[in-house]
């Protein structure tokens, strides 16, 4: 999709689900298929907090830029014991 495409599509579907892109200064600091998957997944009228929970969630289930692993938690084990 080029820019200009994008742009358009992410205005359109912020003004779907009900986010000001004018008043949302989050928006700088986001890649365009990071909003769109998240304003995709939201139904109409969710709302700005809707769309700013959805990309929390989104971005704690990414995985981490560290070049190592995720962690994983040990099952079945308990170190207080």
């Amino acid at each position: 999709m080029g820019n200009e495409r994008t742009f358009e599509v992410l205005l359109l579907e912020f003004r779907r689900v009900g986010v000001d892109p004018d008043t949302f200064s989050a928006m700088l600091a986001l890649r365009p298929e990071e909003a769109l998957r998240a304003l995709k997944a939201l139904p109409d009228n969710a709302g700005t907090s809707a769309f700013v929970a959805r990309l929390r969630a989104a971005s704690q289930d990414a995985p981490v830029a560290t070049g190592k692993p995720p962690r994983r938690a040990a099952r079945g084990r308990d170190k207080s014991a």
